[in-house]
């Protein structure tokens, strides 16, 4: 393979799609390939090291990051020097189509996966049900899975009524019902939130012995912007390439959320609700003194003067 990619800073942002395809597919062809499959999917290969990256984006989602605009594994390839697989589609397709899993097939009919030494799955959402599914394309594979839905079957997933135009699709036969795509996993990881009631219920489903559930309590719907945020997701996903990534190394991690104010508004909002004065004492002095947040130092300060009024209210 190559030496490590350089042509990456190329501007993407705010492009419209024919200009934004074009300049997409004049970086992977420089660096590899860009492929068609079909009207609302491509993929685009980045060559480099023998650790595979495969990631599920939607062109919408690129736009709406407000970054680089380009893939999201495209700045891993940068920093680390991996190999980068993304398959792109336009708008929530869930990858159905037939091109997409013909593409799948090709790469397996042809050994692709067999030259890397490592090969790791990324997607959240509707992407994160790809990357599960179409893991057993490469047994042995770590697959991280954001939210994922595990089907939109009718008769399997009734109770899930937030994408309704999703039950035309077809979630069954080959890279169909994600959890039991996930068999030939070495390892595989969902993250959710089990306060989403059916974002959890879709975790549920994928309960298996290869698969690690990561709950995230008070993330919310919009899991994978707040990762990205938090500034973990790209170091949990170089964990998985050196093999670290475990539930603990995890967990590790995800202490960035003491940091994260979005996370602390969650927490406290729970407390207030919950009337615990003390508990939200504690929890904005905790914040008051290590970010010196202005809503937690006033909050604080109500709170110490009704204990000195003797009438310590939440």
């Amino acid at each position: 393979m190559q030496d490590s990619p350089n042509g990456f800073d190329v501007p993407m942002l705010g492009l419209k799609r024919a200009a934004w395809l074009a300049k997409l597919e004049e970086v992977a062809e420089e660096h590899g390939h860009f492929q068609p499959l079909g009207e609302r999917h491509c993929a685009t290969l980045i060559e480099d090291k023998p650790i595979l990256l495969v990631t599920f984006e939607t062109m919408q989602g690129i736009q709406k990051r407000g970054d680089t605009g380009q893939p999201l594994g495209w700045e891993l390839v940068r920093e680390l020097g991996w190999s980068h697989l993304c398959i792109l589609c336009d708008g929530n397709t869930w990858y159905r189509e037939p091109e997409v899993i013909a593409y799948f097939d090709r790469l397996t009919d042809d050994g692709f996966f067999d030259e890397f030494d490592q090969v790791i799955f990324y997607g959240a959402g509707t992407c994160g049900y790809a990357a599960a599914a179409f893991s057993l394309a490469a047994p042995g594979a770590t697959v991280i899975a954001v939210k994922p839905q595990a089907t939109l079957a009718p008769d399997m997933a009734s109770w899930d009524h937030r994408f309704p135009a999703a039950r035309r699709r077809s979630f069954s036969g080959r890279y169909g019902y994600a959890p039991d795509m996930l068999g030939g996993a070495e390892k595989a990881f969902v993250i959710y939130d089990p306060l989403e009631d059916l974002d959890a219920m879709h975790a549920a489903l994928y309960r298996r012995r290869n698969v690690e559930l990561l709950p995230v309590p008070r993330m919310g719907s919009l899991l994978e912007p707040q990762l990205l945020e938090m500034q973990i997701l790209f170091r949990i996903l170089a964990k998985a390439g050196a093999g670290k990534l475990d539930r603990q190394a995890f967990y590790k991690l995800y202490r960035a959320r003491r940091n994260h104010l979005r996370y602390l508004n969650r927490l406290l909002a729970d407390i207030e609700a919950k009337k615990r004065p003390y508990i939200k004492a504690l929890l904005c002095a905790n914040v008051a003194r290590r970010l010196h947040e202005p809503r937690y130092m006033r909050k604080l300060d109500l709170l110490v003067q009704a204990a000195d009024a003797g009438r310590l209210a939440s």
